[in-house]
Protein backbone atom coordinates (compact mmCIF):
# COMPACT_ATOMS: atom_id res chain seq x y z
CA UNK A 1 0.00 0.00 0.00
CA UNK A 2 1.52 3.35 -1.48
CA UNK A 3 1.68 6.30 0.90
CA UNK A 4 0.36 4.81 4.42
CA UNK A 5 3.64 6.53 6.20
CA UNK A 6 5.76 8.07 3.71
CA UNK A 7 4.67 11.73 2.29
CA UNK A 8 4.36 12.25 -1.52
CA UNK A 9 7.96 13.80 -2.93
CA UNK A 10 5.96 15.60 -5.58
CA UNK A 11 2.10 17.17 -5.79
CA UNK A 12 0.87 13.82 -7.60
CA UNK A 13 1.55 10.24 -8.11
CA UNK A 14 0.10 7.71 -11.02
CA UNK A 15 0.08 3.95 -10.35
CA UNK A 16 -1.73 1.19 -12.21
CA UNK A 17 -2.15 -1.94 -10.08
CA UNK A 18 -4.27 -5.19 -11.12
CA UNK A 19 -6.63 -7.23 -8.89
CA UNK A 20 -8.03 -10.60 -9.38
CA UNK A 21 -11.62 -11.10 -7.97
CA UNK A 22 -12.04 -11.32 -4.24
CA UNK A 23 -8.97 -9.28 -2.98
CA UNK A 24 -9.66 -7.47 0.05
CA UNK A 25 -7.35 -4.87 1.11
CA UNK A 26 -7.52 -4.73 5.00
CA UNK A 27 -8.41 -1.10 6.20
CA UNK A 28 -5.69 1.92 6.03
CA UNK A 29 -5.48 5.20 5.32
CA UNK A 30 -2.93 7.51 3.01
CA UNK A 31 -1.11 10.48 4.49
CA UNK A 32 -2.54 12.41 0.49
CA UNK A 33 -5.55 12.13 -1.20
CA UNK A 34 -6.48 9.30 -3.73
CA UNK A 35 -8.33 8.98 -6.71
CA UNK A 36 -9.20 5.39 -7.48
CA UNK A 37 -10.04 4.83 -11.48
CA UNK A 38 -11.40 1.33 -12.25
CA UNK A 39 -10.93 0.47 -15.87
CA UNK A 40 -12.95 -2.89 -15.49
CA UNK A 41 -14.51 -4.97 -12.61
CA UNK A 42 -16.36 -3.03 -9.33
CA UNK A 43 -14.52 -2.44 -6.12
CA UNK A 44 -16.73 -1.72 -3.11
CA UNK A 45 -14.53 1.03 -0.65
CA UNK A 46 -15.82 0.38 2.99
CA UNK A 47 -15.66 3.44 5.61
CA UNK A 48 -16.73 4.32 9.17
CA UNK A 49 -18.88 6.77 7.46
CA UNK A 50 -20.66 4.14 5.05
CA UNK A 51 -19.53 2.08 1.47
CA UNK A 52 -19.40 3.17 -1.81
CA UNK A 53 -19.08 0.91 -4.99
CA UNK A 54 -17.37 2.09 -8.16
CA UNK A 55 -18.31 0.77 -10.94
CA UNK A 56 -16.36 0.04 -14.03
CA UNK A 57 -15.21 3.88 -15.86
CA UNK A 58 -15.91 5.77 -12.46
CA UNK A 59 -13.78 6.86 -10.08
CA UNK A 60 -13.67 7.80 -6.42
CA UNK A 61 -11.82 10.10 -4.38
CA UNK A 62 -10.33 9.52 -0.61
CA UNK A 63 -9.31 11.83 0.98
CA UNK A 64 -6.48 12.28 2.87
CA UNK A 65 -6.64 10.41 6.21
CA UNK A 66 -9.59 8.50 5.78
CA UNK A 67 -9.43 5.31 7.19
CA UNK A 68 -10.92 2.40 4.08
CA UNK A 69 -10.74 -0.95 2.94
CA UNK A 70 -10.99 -2.06 -0.91
CA UNK A 71 -13.00 -5.51 -1.62
CA UNK A 72 -12.67 -6.37 -5.34
CA UNK A 73 -15.61 -7.73 -7.90
CA UNK A 74 -14.54 -9.36 -11.04
CA UNK A 75 -10.84 -8.88 -12.60
CA UNK A 76 -10.30 -5.31 -11.74
CA UNK A 77 -7.84 -2.98 -13.43
CA UNK A 78 -6.76 0.47 -11.04
CA UNK A 79 -5.32 3.69 -12.09
CA UNK A 80 -4.74 5.53 -9.31
CA UNK A 81 -3.80 9.25 -8.25
CA UNK A 82 -2.31 9.86 -5.16
CA UNK A 83 -2.47 13.66 -4.97
CA UNK A 84 -0.92 16.25 -2.39
CA UNK A 85 -3.82 17.58 -0.70
CA UNK A 86 -2.78 21.31 -1.48
CA UNK A 87 -1.85 20.59 -4.43
CA UNK A 88 -5.10 22.59 -5.04
CA UNK A 89 -7.16 25.21 -2.76
CA UNK A 90 -10.18 23.38 -3.71
CA UNK A 91 -9.98 19.59 -4.25
CA UNK A 92 -13.16 17.55 -2.87
CA UNK A 93 -12.37 17.53 0.64
CA UNK A 94 -15.13 14.15 1.17
CA UNK A 95 -15.36 10.71 -0.30
CA UNK A 96 -17.61 10.16 -3.21
CA UNK A 97 -18.20 8.09 -6.17
CA UNK A 98 -17.05 10.73 -9.42
CA UNK A 99 -17.62 10.60 -13.30
CA UNK A 100 -14.28 10.89 -14.94
CA UNK A 101 -14.21 12.25 -17.92
CA UNK A 102 -12.71 10.64 -21.26
CA UNK A 103 -9.96 14.14 -20.90
CA UNK A 104 -9.24 12.87 -17.15
CA UNK A 105 -9.15 9.09 -18.47
CA UNK A 106 -6.59 9.71 -21.12
CA UNK A 107 -4.37 11.90 -18.75
CA UNK A 108 -4.58 9.69 -16.01
CA UNK A 109 -3.60 6.85 -18.32
CA UNK A 110 -0.75 9.04 -19.55
CA UNK A 111 0.42 10.28 -16.17
CA UNK A 112 1.35 6.29 -15.28
CA UNK A 113 4.67 6.83 -17.25
CA UNK A 114 5.35 10.61 -16.09
CA UNK A 115 8.46 10.23 -13.98
CA UNK A 116 8.49 12.03 -10.48
CA UNK A 117 11.24 14.36 -11.57
CA UNK A 118 9.45 17.06 -14.14
CA UNK A 119 11.61 20.03 -15.56
CA UNK A 120 9.38 23.06 -15.31
CA UNK A 121 7.34 23.82 -18.78
CA UNK A 122 8.11 20.45 -20.05
CA UNK A 123 5.27 18.01 -21.54
CA UNK A 124 5.05 16.06 -18.09
CA UNK A 125 4.50 18.94 -16.31
CA UNK A 126 2.25 19.89 -18.08
CA UNK A 127 0.10 16.70 -18.05
CA UNK A 128 0.06 17.00 -14.64
CA UNK A 129 -0.96 20.37 -14.18
CA UNK A 130 -3.48 19.89 -16.19
CA UNK A 131 -4.80 16.91 -14.17
CA UNK A 132 -4.65 18.74 -10.84
CA UNK A 133 -7.37 21.08 -12.67
CA UNK A 134 -9.23 18.16 -14.07
CA UNK A 135 -9.61 17.25 -10.30
CA UNK A 136 -11.52 20.44 -9.70
CA UNK A 137 -14.18 19.68 -11.76
CA UNK A 138 -14.71 16.19 -10.28
CA UNK A 139 -18.43 15.01 -10.36
CA UNK A 140 -20.08 13.03 -8.18
CA UNK A 141 -22.42 10.31 -8.00
CA UNK A 142 -24.95 9.10 -6.02
CA UNK A 143 -23.46 5.32 -5.53
CA UNK A 144 -23.52 5.50 -1.87
CA UNK A 145 -24.92 4.03 1.31
CA UNK A 146 -24.24 5.37 4.94
CA UNK A 147 -23.87 3.87 7.78
CA UNK A 148 -26.16 4.89 10.80
CA UNK A 149 -23.95 5.94 14.24
CA UNK A 150 -26.68 4.18 16.67
CA UNK A 151 -26.07 0.89 17.45
CA UNK A 152 -29.53 -0.72 17.14
CA UNK A 153 -30.05 0.82 13.66
CA UNK A 154 -26.28 -0.38 12.44
CA UNK A 155 -27.25 -4.17 13.28
CA UNK A 156 -30.56 -3.15 12.02
CA UNK A 157 -28.62 -2.16 8.45
CA UNK A 158 -26.73 -4.85 8.93
CA UNK A 159 -29.02 -7.45 9.26
CA UNK A 160 -30.94 -6.09 6.16
CA UNK A 161 -28.23 -6.21 3.81
CA UNK A 162 -27.62 -10.12 4.85
CA UNK A 163 -31.30 -10.74 3.34
CA UNK A 164 -31.30 -8.62 0.86
CA UNK A 165 -34.08 -9.59 -1.58
CA UNK A 166 -36.40 -9.82 1.07
CA UNK A 167 -39.60 -7.43 -0.12
CA UNK A 168 -38.48 -5.20 3.23
CA UNK A 169 -40.88 -2.69 4.28
CA UNK A 170 -41.03 0.89 6.61
CA UNK A 171 -43.81 -1.29 8.78
CA UNK A 172 -40.86 -4.18 8.98
CA UNK A 173 -38.53 -1.62 10.33
CA UNK A 174 -40.74 -0.09 12.57
CA UNK A 175 -41.83 -3.96 13.96
CA UNK A 176 -38.18 -4.63 14.26
CA UNK A 177 -37.39 -1.38 16.33
CA UNK A 178 -40.42 -1.44 18.22
CA UNK A 179 -40.98 2.23 17.62
CA UNK A 180 -43.87 3.94 14.86
CA UNK A 181 -43.29 4.29 11.09
CA UNK A 182 -42.91 7.61 11.79
CA UNK A 183 -39.95 7.39 13.81
CA UNK A 184 -38.46 5.50 11.48
CA UNK A 185 -38.29 7.76 8.76
CA UNK A 186 -37.28 10.81 11.15
CA UNK A 187 -34.07 8.74 12.70
CA UNK A 188 -33.20 7.20 8.56
CA UNK A 189 -33.67 10.95 8.06
CA UNK A 190 -31.38 12.27 11.09
CA UNK A 191 -28.75 9.30 10.83
CA UNK A 192 -28.60 8.80 7.23
CA UNK A 193 -30.30 11.78 5.82
CA UNK A 194 -32.27 9.84 3.47
CA UNK A 195 -35.55 7.50 3.39
CA UNK A 196 -35.28 3.55 4.44
CA UNK A 197 -36.54 3.06 0.45
CA UNK A 198 -33.38 5.07 -0.44
CA UNK A 199 -30.94 3.53 1.38
CA UNK A 200 -32.24 0.26 0.82
CA UNK A 201 -32.25 1.10 -3.42
CA UNK A 202 -28.68 2.43 -2.49
CA UNK A 203 -27.80 -0.72 -0.98
CA UNK A 204 -29.41 -3.35 -3.76
CA UNK A 205 -28.06 -0.92 -6.51
CA UNK A 206 -24.56 -1.97 -4.66
CA UNK A 207 -25.01 -5.35 -4.69
CA UNK A 208 -26.46 -5.27 -8.34
CA UNK A 209 -23.09 -4.03 -9.31
CA UNK A 210 -20.85 -6.37 -7.65
CA UNK A 211 -22.74 -9.13 -8.91
CA UNK A 212 -22.66 -8.54 -12.45
CA UNK A 213 -19.17 -6.92 -12.13
CA UNK A 214 -18.25 -10.57 -10.96
CA UNK A 215 -20.38 -11.82 -13.83
CA UNK A 216 -23.51 -13.31 -12.99
CA UNK A 217 -26.50 -12.61 -15.18
CA UNK A 218 -29.00 -10.27 -15.38
CA UNK A 219 -31.53 -12.74 -14.12
CA UNK A 220 -29.65 -14.15 -11.34
CA UNK A 221 -28.84 -10.22 -10.05
CA UNK A 222 -32.51 -9.27 -10.31
CA UNK A 223 -33.49 -12.18 -8.03
CA UNK A 224 -30.71 -11.97 -5.93
CA UNK A 225 -31.51 -8.43 -4.64
CA UNK A 226 -35.44 -9.10 -4.45
CA UNK A 227 -36.86 -8.14 -8.14
CA UNK A 228 -39.27 -10.38 -9.24
CA UNK A 229 -38.33 -9.95 -13.18
CA UNK A 230 -34.98 -9.21 -14.95
CA UNK A 231 -37.13 -5.90 -17.14
CA UNK A 232 -37.93 -4.24 -13.67
CA UNK A 233 -34.53 -4.59 -12.43
CA UNK A 234 -33.10 -3.29 -15.86
CA UNK A 235 -35.40 -0.21 -15.57
CA UNK A 236 -34.10 0.74 -12.35
CA UNK A 237 -30.37 0.01 -13.33
CA UNK A 238 -30.91 2.75 -16.30
CA UNK A 239 -32.81 5.11 -14.07
CA UNK A 240 -30.19 5.14 -12.04
CA UNK A 241 -27.30 4.46 -14.47
CA UNK A 242 -28.45 6.07 -17.81
CA UNK A 243 -28.53 2.50 -19.22
CA UNK A 244 -29.70 -1.05 -19.44
CA UNK A 245 -26.93 -3.47 -17.54
CA UNK A 246 -26.13 -4.99 -21.01
CA UNK A 247 -24.86 -1.60 -22.17
CA UNK A 248 -22.95 -1.07 -18.86
CA UNK A 249 -21.78 -4.53 -18.80
CA UNK A 250 -21.61 -5.70 -22.64
CA UNK A 251 -20.33 -9.31 -21.71
CA UNK A 252 -23.23 -10.31 -19.82
CA UNK A 253 -25.96 -12.46 -20.43
CA UNK A 254 -29.70 -12.93 -19.22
Amino acid sequence: MQFTDQMLSNNLVAYAKDYPHGTVEAEHSHRCAQLLHSLSGVIRIETAQGSWVIPPSKGMWIPAGVPHSLHISGAVKVRTLFVDPLARADLPNRCTVVDISLLLKALIVEAINVPLERPIGSRDERIIELILDELRRLKGLSFYAPTPTSADLKQLCHDISQRIAHPWTTADIAGWLNVSERTVLRRFQQELGMTFSEWLRQKRLQYALESLGMGHSVLDTALAIGYESPSAFSAMFKSRLGVSPRDYFPSLSY
